[in-house]
Formats: structure tokens, sequence, C-alpha cells
């Protein structure tokens, strides 16, 4: 929370800011409470970073 009320605008397209994101995710090794490792995002930008990273390692929706 305070990061997001420090950073209140999405870093991709600047509108009002609803998830607080690590840039580098946790479960590829992202640190969770440093502070560098966090953004603010929109909740559509969210949603593609996430699908992005999601088909970067082979998640559901991507190909083999």
């Amino acid at each position: 929370m305070a990061h997001k009320r420090a950073n209140p605008l999405c870093v991709e397209c600047q509108y009002p800011a609803q998830v607080t994101d690590h840039i580098n995710p946790i479960n590829m090794g992202g640190a969770v409470w440093d502070w560098n490792n966090l953004q603010s995002l929109c909740k559509p930008c969210h949603d593609a970073k996430s699908g992005r990273e999601r088909h970067a390692k082979g998640g559901v929706g991507s190909n083999p």
C-alpha cells in the first residue's frame, strides 16, 4: 500500500494504478520486500505483463 500511495500512477500508461507489482517476479527470484523491485501498474497493464511472463516461462497458453 505504501508503494502505491507514493507512486499512484501506472508506470506504463500513467493511468491510476490499482496494483503494486514485483518487477522481477518472486517465483523468478525477485525480492519480496525490496522497494526497488516494486512498480505501480493499472490492472490492464498488470494483466498484460503477467501474460507475457507466463508465456516466457512456458505457462498456460504458450506453445511448447
